[in-house]
């Protein structure tokens, strides 16, 4: 289900230019409403459900209604979020919680290569980095016809 804010706890992220939700977002739908220092998601059908603004959010005020398959109605799902894992709460109608933690990192935070594990004197043309035909020394990247013959 898309994400809602809850503009109890929505803070704008004190007021910043850009908050962080509009920052994560990868289809542009968080916005900030300047007068209030609100953010709010301007298109919820349009919403990928990739659930970053709600691990992104400081003050934890973006939620989700969750899918009956998974969170029946009625119930909240809410997430926090730490350096190494997120813990979902699933709070039931009847009160009852349940909790599921799930790691998001792989490296200790702040101990990730920024260059992707490549030395600076490594060949960024190599052909190790088949990326592009060019990085490859090839005139074009090979592809079938009809027939399923490979041409260039």
């Amino acid at each position: 289900m898309p994400s809602y804010v809850n503009p109890d706890k929505c803070d704008g992220c004190r007021a910043l230019d850009r908050t962080a939700c509009q920052y994560i977002c990868p289809n542009d739908l968080m916005v900030l409403n300047k007068d209030i220092q609100k953010a709010y998601n301007r298109d919820p059908a349009m919403c990928w459900e990739c659930y970053n603004c709600v691990k992104i959010c400081p003050t934890q005020a973006i939620q989700i209604r969750g899918y009956a398959d998974f969170v029946p109605l009625g119930a909240q799902v809410t997430p926090l979020r730490s350096t190494d894992s997120i813990m979902w709460t699933v709070k039931f109608r009847n009160g009852n919680l349940k909790r599921f933690k799930f790691p998001i990192r792989t490296t200790p935070e702040g101990t990730a290569a920024p260059d992707g594990g490549f030395q600076s004197g490594d060949d960024l043309n190599s052909a190790a980095l088949f990326t592009e035909p060019a990085s490859l020394g090839l005139p074009a990247v090979f592809s079938l016809d009809q027939k399923g013959d490979a041409r260039a």
